[in-house]
């Protein structure tokens, strides 16, 4: 049952990061979560996708679904979205944009079911008020979603607008960089109470480092972006919206730990010091140029996070010799740590020469990788446990 006011909304998000989002939607107060595959559906009202849109770190698009349907034939598609009242959520001088994901379906191009859609509400704003939107493809006023699955078509509307990895406080990246969600999400999965130290020995561009400051001081990920798709609605309520900007600032927190970034590359250092300047963070964390093997982490231990080559689009001269230097760095300087490690190239993890006690499956764009965690002990596991 959905109370008055509140409706069905689906967040979408990355492989291996789903109940990460669960939580977080239900921190913000959202209710009748069910995680799904890359999908975590809810219920909540205006407020709750506001929200959503603006705190979920590990959310990619919000959408609210405004209808749904069988075809039996490709014709049906064009008649159903016809029949939808457009006109209730768009202008007639208003913008446009469909996106389409189709599967197991008798429609199986993505491309076409977008134009017959884009088809069909054009042609019901021409039909019933003598004129019709426009298209924009990169800043709709509205931007529709048609998702098609064994012939069932959910129709829904993008309260995100671009997507949400779009934090907007990354001004450059490097040869490889990896997404703000994925770094959000890997963080989250540490586990990490933002009650120790934090490194990334390998930080490249800084998205890493940025999201764990963003974090530690419970900044918003959508703090820094333009613009999100509900502020073009017709519905929208900026009063509202105020409101829980307004609120966002006062729970901000300060962070009594160290936040560190390094790399060898001097060039990957600067980019990532300009990122950290462009999210007002660079007070927050401490940069240095400086090899694995060469990088002392904050004592007293916490959490490392680190996203080395793969062997895919930066290619090091010996990949295994360099995981084995990653693990002999850590076996030395890392006691007191949780390392976590994130790596497409399952060979070269064996070399780490550390046994994982955490494997998690996710995706690093297109390629499956492994998040694996690895305990970092003064001496063997077992005589600490022997010393308890």
């Amino acid at each position: 049952m959905i109370e008055e006011n509140n409706f069905q909304m689906l967040a979408k998000t990355m492989t291996g990061l789903e109940e990460i989002l669960a939580n977080e939607l239900n921190e913000i107060g959202a209710t009748q979560i069910e995680i799904s595959n890359r999908a975590v559906s809810f219920v909540g009202d205006n407020e709750i996708m506001y929200k959503s849109n603006y705190w979920c770190r590990t959310a990619l698009h919000i959408l609210k679904p405004i209808a749904g349907f069988y075809i039996r034939r490709e014709e049906d598609l064009y008649k159903k979205i016809y029949e939808i009242k457009w006109e209730e959520y768009l202008s007639v001088s208003g913008t446009l944009a469909v996106d389409a994901v189709v599967n197991a379906s008798i429609m199986t191009h993505s491309h076409y079911v977008s134009l017959k859609t884009k088809d069909a509400i054009v042609d019901r704003f021409r039909d019933f008020h003598a004129k019709r939107p426009s298209i924009d493809t990169d800043n709709p006023d509205v931007r529709v979603n048609i998702h098609l699955f064994k012939n069932y078509c959910t129709v829904s509307i993008d309260s995100s607008g671009y997507s949400l990895h779009k934090r907007g406080y990354r001004i450059k990246t490097g040869a490889a960089p990896i997404s703000e969600v994925l770094a959000a999400g890997i963080i989250l999965l540490s586990g990490w109470d933002k009650q120790s130290n934090f490194i990334d020995p390998m930080c490249g561009s800084g998205t890493i480092v940025c999201e764990a400051a963003m974090i530690a001081n419970n900044i918003p990920p959508g703090y820094y972006r333009k613009s999100f798709g509900f502020e073009k609605w017709k519905d929208f309520d900026s009063v509202l919206w105020e409101k829980i900007k307004t609120e966002a600032l006062d729970l901000q927190t300060e962070f009594e730990y160290d936040i560190v970034g390094s790399d060898i590359s001097e060039e990957a250092i600067q980019i990532a010091l300009e990122n950290a300047r462009s999210a007002r963070l660079h007070k927050d964390i401490v940069f240095e140029i400086k090899s694995f093997e060469e990088q002392i982490p904050p004592e007293d231990g916490g959490i490392m996070i680190c996203n080395p080559p793969y062997g895919e689009r930066i290619v090091p001269e010996d990949i295994v010799k360099l995981y084995q230097e990653i693990g002999n760095s850590l076996k030395k300087n890392y006691s007191g740590y949780n390392a976590w490690i994130i790596t497409s190239d399952f060979n070269a993890l064996k070399f780490i020469g550390l046994k994982p006690t955490r494997k998690i499956a996710l995706f690093n764009g297109p390629l499956e990788c492994k998040l694996a965690k690895f305990e970092i002990y003064q001496g063997s596991k077992k005589a600490v446990k022997q010393n308890l």
